[in-house]
């Protein structure tokens, strides 16, 4: 009989914390190719831009800019999770959610409560049917309770009300990631964009003095009577065309350290960055294996504790189905006065359980669990979707790098054969053997040339930022807040 008694604690805490309706949660399945199409094309070398990576070999963590080994935009990029403020607005809805987890866990406690009530009252004798011999002179009464309530989870709606808050904590956390790398891969776009407009800058500077001197031979040669007008008008015409080349440039090298400047939280007054013309190299980026991805990116993470949650969700629209038992106390003083307020015989109880099942609700229930299934395939299939969308980000670069890499080699020897060409030209021009329309025409054709040389540069860094973007910057899944 003892032995029975022991068991009691056991029991009580067992329906307590009941059992848990809907299904078990397992990670929605993601087609994972064995490898990138891209990751080792043919007549790859070891000595390009890009490399499997070997065992451990991963981006830096965190600070993933430092590949680049630029103290601008080492400078920079701190400043975007300090002080950009589309980023604040992430931090206050991952403050907002780890809330909500809170006033869920809440429903695993009673609730205590207090209503103090004071009131006097005095009856009429003249109201209908009343009995004379009741009247008095009014009377007080001061009650002063403790309320207390709870919801036995018997069917795991609590416990899965804590565990989908806690999902979307995590996913926001993920969220808030994915726009901190966002912000991150923009700020290092713009800021290449803007180091290629400088290059730009100098190249046409570098032109116009050409066409200046130039324009002084022609001159010469002109007022030498060696030469006919249209010589002159022609390079006339040439150093101004450039100079309206390089003012453009100037426009919008301004307009990228002003977006710079609004993703550091700054007006753009207040930003001013030199001149560096952009001259080196995309850096290696180590490639893991497609599987690697799923852990990697902010986004795919996201995506799947969105579905983890809506999981949740169908056990709580199950739970629906079952009665709520819901145990009540409440206990306190009440008395005519403060004097016998507190008098052994002004204690008050009432004590007992409450379980309610709903009969008939229309099909509510049923509609509510329908839509939450509808709700957990969509997720499910936002998720794969964001899964091949990563896969084809990474293929995307990795083919514009390859791509990129070949058409720098190509155009690194069309700029030389360019100038070589307006060299000679200029020495044929002087020495009278052809005519300034072909000096106009190798100059053109060279500066075409050298400015193809930065726009490509320029190309292959943008999709070097993209690149470690699609591969998920210096994050992975151990960084989500845990459960």
């Amino acid at each position: 009989m003892r032995g029975s008694f022991k068991l009691v604690p056991i029991a009580v805490a067992g329906l307590l914390s009941g059992c848990m309706v809907g299904p078990k949660y397992t990670v929605p399945t993601a087609p994972v190719p064995p490898a990138f199409k891209e990751a080792a094309p043919e007549g790859f070398k070891e000595t390009a831009d890009w490399h499997l990576a070997a065992p451990g070999d991963t981006i830096a963590r965190g600070t993933w800019w430092t590949i680049f080994n630029d103290a601008g935009l080492t400078a920079l990029e701190p400043q975007v999770e300090m002080a950009n403020q589309s980023l604040k607005v992430a931090d206050a809805n991952l403050r907002a959610a780890r809330a909500a987890i809170q006033v869920a866990n809440a429903s695993r406690y009673p609730t205590l409560g207090a209503a103090p009530f004071v009131e006097g009252e005095r009856l009429s004798v003249h109201q209908p049917f009343f009995n004379a011999a009741n009247a008095n002179d009014g009377i007080a009464n001061l009650i002063l309770p403790l309320q207390l309530s709870y919801e036995v989870d018997l069917w795991g709606r609590v416990r899965r009300n804590i565990n989908a808050a806690t999902d979307e904590a995590q996913a926001t956390a993920a969220d808030r990631q994915t726009a901190l790398l966002s912000l991150q891969a923009e700020l290092a776009t713009d800021y290449f964009e803007l180091r290629a407009a400088d290059a730009q800058q100098k190249l046409l500077n570098d032109t116009v003095a050409q066409y200046n001197e130039a324009l002084r031979v022609t001159t010469n040669r002109f007022q030498g009577g060696i030469a006919p007008k249209s010589d002159l008008t022609q390079a006339q015409t040439q150093l101004q065309a450039a100079k309206v080349q390089a003012a453009d440039i100037a426009s919008g090298r301004a307009r990228f350290e002003h977006a710079i400047a609004i993703l550091t939280g700054q007006p753009p007054a207040m930003l001013t960055l030199p001149a560096a013309p952009l001259d080196t190299v995309p850096p290696p980026v180590p490639l893991a294996l497609p599987s690697e991805l799923l852990q990697r990116r902010p986004d795919i993470a996201s995506a799947e504790r969105q579905a983890a949650e809506a999981n949740e969700r169908i056990g709580i629209a199950r739970a629906a189905f079952f009665p709520t038992l819901s145990l009540g106390a409440s206990g306190g003083f009440q008395g005519t006065s403060v004097a016998n307020l507190f008098n052994a015989s002004s204690y008050i109880y009432a004590v007992g359980p409450t379980l309610a099942q709903t009969i008939f609700d229309g099909g509510r229930r049923r509609g509510i669990s329908e839509a939450t299934l509808a709700g957990y395939d969509r997720t499910v299939a936002s998720y794969r979707q964001t899964v091949l969308t990563a896969y084809q980000q990474v293929e995307d670069n990795l083919v514009a790098l390859r791509v990129l890499a070949d058409e720098a080699e190509q155009q690194r020897a069309a700029t030389a054969s360019a100038k070589e060409s307006q060299r000679i030209f200029n020495n044929r021009y002087v020495g009278g053997v052809d005519t300034y329309l072909q000096v106009i025409t190798a100059q053109t054709t060279a500066l075409t040339n050298q400015r193809n040389d930065i726009d490509i540069l320029r190309r292959r860094m943008d999709a070097t930022v993209l690149l470690v973007k699609a591969l998920g910057g210096g994050w992975d899944r151990t960084q989500l807040p845990p459960r």
